[in-house]
């Protein structure tokens, strides 16, 4: 690497898992990548984009299950980007929503390390494949994205505050939190809310069941539904089935 130059890390959405869902400025970016880091949930369609020569490197962490430590991910961004002076961190959906993608680049912020960010389509808004508006006049006004799980494995208090609105709730992550989800509205007499649960957004084999939020565990039961997926509850889930 040139002594002048700086190395590089772009930090890239990936998108909700569709290849053809990412923008146009990653896929011109994927062509010339030197070095790319790949998540998990990133298609592994998209590698096909970058040069032969190109190094790839999985990184990705399996819910629930086997996962390369952030801090292992930290060390290769830092190594491949001063070896090779650029160095692309591919991320499922969009990398600064739930991604942990800012913390990376805050890292390499502070390595000296020149840092650009490029956004994905994050997966809730594949929600419109099964006929499900984030947001629609007269039934919901906002939308709240809310982790399932957080760092210290509890589900968000967030959740009881998105209750009190006619806001949509999508939870990402949170497919072992069903059954608490399911109580915390059946507890607040919200338990009739429409619900869906949507898993592997906008691939070719993407399943989903709409119901009851009372009822999400039997539903993810029922059509064999888990991970990765997102919850999402609200009156939009039901309105393609209005007169």
């Amino acid at each position: 690497m040139d002594e002048e130059a700086k190395p590089e890390l772009y930090v890239v959405g990936a998108g909700p898992g569709d290849p053809e869902l990412i923008t146009l400025k990653a896929y011109k970016l994927l062509q010339q990548a030197k070095v790319i880091l790949y998540d998990n949930l990133a298609n592994k369609q998209l590698l096909d984009f970058a040069p032969k020569n190109c190094e790839m490197i999985y990184v990705g962490k399996q819910p629930y299950g086997e996962y390369t430590p952030q801090e292992k991910i930290l060390e290769l961004i830092k190594h491949h980007a001063f070896a090779s002076g650029q160095v692309i961190r591919l991320k499922g959906g969009d990398p600064f929503i739930f991604g942990r993608g800012f913390e990376e680049v805050l890292f390499a912020r502070e390595n000296g390390i020149k840092t650009y960010f490029i956004p994905g389509i994050t997966s809730m808004q594949a929600s419109g494949f099964e006929d499900i508006p984030l947001t629609h006049r007269n039934l919901s006004e906002s939308v709240w994205a809310i982790t399932g799980t957080k760092k210290d494995g509890s589900l968000s208090a967030d959740l009881r505050l998105a209750m009190q609105s006619n806001a949509t709730v999508v939870i990402y992550m949170g497919m072992k939190k069903l059954t608490e989800i399911a109580a915390t509205y059946v507890e607040a007499g919200k338990g009739t809310v429409s619900a869906a649960i949507i898993q592997h957004a906008s691939l070719p084999y993407q399943k989903s069941v709409k119901g009851l939020v009372k009822d999400l565990v039997e539903m993810a039961e029922k059509d064999k539904l888990t991970y990765p997926a997102l919850v999402i509850i609200g009156a939009v889930v039901g309105i393609a089935n209005r007169g």
